[in-house]
């Protein structure tokens, strides 16, 4: 089943910041955000490792996880993203460059 929209959340290299997003194309969205097109708050930070991300099939859902999440201390952030991702790992690493990811994946 193919998912229309996604919750992520991204950091950066030291693990120091969190940015929590939504969009229609995660591996688009990544893309921007790592190529420096997506300017402000990630840019700024180099904001860029996928650390937490959620499929859906319904926008509103979406939009409202969303500003739950954006709405959260950092360390229920944390609690979240170690709850699937334990060693943070760049859920994006083995992506292709063109970062194919949810769509060729079963994530």
């Amino acid at each position: 089943m193919t998912h229309d929209y996604y919750v992520y959340i991204l950091t950066n290299q030291q693990y120091t910041v969190l940015y929590t997003g939504v969009t229609n194309d995660l591996e688009r969205r990544l893309a921007e955000h790592r190529l420096g097109m997506a300017s402000g708050f990630t840019d700024r930070y180099s904001v860029t490792r996928l650390a937490y991300y959620e499929p859906t099939n319904d926008v509103n859902a979406a939009i409202a996880r969303e500003h739950q999440i954006k709405g959260w201390r950092r360390a229920k952030k944390v609690t979240l993203i170690e709850s699937l991702n334990p060693n943070w790992r760049d859920l994006a690493a083995d992506w292709s460059p063109t970062y194919p990811g949810p769509s060729a994946s079963s994530g």
